[in-house]
């Protein structure tokens, strides 16, 4: 009876314990729309994620663009603003996450005196261009 009760307990704290040894995470961002509203949809196709990560100079320009995917971004360092036409301008500063706008048109530029370093992650598609210029 003894051993069947202690059985009892080590199975009964097991979970427990797994639950508390898992790392802890800490979101930095869950969203359904991007910075300007826009729902998220994501590209027809094969899933493909691609993860970069996007260095600017100080004054360096982006140029005007859209993304053809969902992209999460997250300010590594420096600051940034960009210009999202009638929805606005707005700055980005180091630790910021945000989804971008994306099949929208924007131009971002390094707005601060150091470099920026921004980790962009896009869930698009296979040959979906996670970027296009705009003309």
């Amino acid at each position: 009876m003894r051993t069947l009760l202690l059985s009892a307990l080590i199975l009964a704290t097991t979970p427990v314990l797994a639950r508390d040894t898992y790392p802890p995470v800490e979101v930095l961002l869950q969203a359904d729309k991007s910075v300007i509203g826009e729902p998220l949809e994501y590209p027809e196709g094969k899933a493909q994620i691609t993860m970069a990560i996007v260095t600017m100079q100080p004054g360096q320009k982006t140029g005007w663009h859209r993304h053809e995917a969902p992209l999460a971004a997250y300010m590594l360092e420096g600051e940034i603003t960009v210009i999202y036409g009638d929805a606005g301008t707005k700055t980005y500063k180091t630790g910021d996450a945000l989804v971008e706008a994306f099949r929208s048109p924007h131009a971002g530029v390094n707005s601060g005196e150091d470099i920026a370093r921004i980790l962009a992650v896009f869930a698009g598609a296979e040959g979906v261009s996670n970027t296009v210029a705009e003309e």
